[in-house]
């Protein structure tokens, strides 16, 4: 078993995701590993970073696919005997003029960009080893998608005794709700991947609230983010940020140093906690 700090960067081989590993590679004492569903497009994206000097590795990994998950479970857990870094970044958004139906658009977003990230979280924070870091990407847009839903749903969204289960609950209710085509009738904004951020967002906090409760001496540190508005196949080219200015935030909660206590269980973006 090997006593080389590891890193794990979720949907890496493009955009934010690559940008994050590229900056690991550079910052972080130990391997990292660049993960994505294509093994082809993973390759590639390493020989990039190789023709730069960098040394990151490769592991398939689909968010979408517990099985992939867990084999990327079995894999750290044999090799390094558990994980130091663990950014969460894969995740998917519809163009704004996709025609697709916005309940299927409601349904396959949740999949990835909730769902998806709340496996990968089931699955490897039992291996964060103390002193470790999680940065679950988010979106400034969970803050905007916030605001637009009904008082009600805001207070549940913002509470601090709100549990996994019940936001589990919530985000399914969503996907029922776009179905039965109520969703703004039941208070619901109409964003998919607005909402599926705020379920990003609020799985942080619950998360962090839970390393607090069973393993407070461990000084793990966990927090959400916002990249910001960031030039990717996602956002398209207008966007303000580089993917390297989009990586400055999540890279900087990954490398918080061992002697930092916060932030913790906050949402970040330009490396400053903002409000819930």
């Amino acid at each position: 078993m090997s006593n080389v700090p590891v890193a794990v960067v979720t949907g890496s081989n493009k955009g934010i995701g690559l940008a994050i590993v590229r900056a690991l590679c550079k910052q972080f004492p130990g391997d990292v590993y660049l993960t994505c569903r294509d093994p082809g497009r993973g390759q590639a994206a390493l020989e990039l970073l190789q023709q730069e000097g960098l040394r990151p590795l490769f592991h398939q990994l689909d968010i979408d696919d517990l099985q992939s998950i867990r084999a990327l479970r079995e894999f750290l857990k044999e090799k390094y005997g558990g994980l130091n870094v663990l950014v969460n970044n894969a995740g998917i958004a519809f163009k704004v003029q996709d025609t697709t139906p916005f309940a299927v658009q409601a349904e396959v977003t949740l999949k990835t960009n909730f769902f998806g990230t709340r496996n990968v979280c089931t699955e490897l924070l039992p291996l964060m080893k103390p002193y470790g870091r999680v940065v679950n990407v988010s979106s400034m847009v969970s803050s905007s998608a916030l605001r637009g839903c009904s008082q009600e749903l805001q207070q549940k969204f913002r509470s601090d005794a709100i549990t996994e289960e019940e936001l589990v609950q919530l985000m399914t209710k969503f996907v029922e709700d776009t179905k039965k085509n109520i969703h703004e009738k039941e208070g619901w904004p109409n964003t998919a991947y607005g909402v599926s951020k705020i379920g990003v967002t609020v799985l942080s906090r619950i998360q962090a609230r839970l390393l607090d409760e069973q393993r407070k001496g461990e000084h793990i540190l966990l927090n959400a983010c916002c990249p910001g508005w960031v030039r990717t196949d996602m956002a398209g080219p207008k966007a303000t940020k580089s993917p390297e200015e989009g990586a400055e935030t999540p890279v900087y909660l990954a490398l918080l140093p061992s002697s930092a206590d916060a932030p913790h269980g906050q949402f970040v973006s330009d490396k400053t906690v903002r409000a819930w």
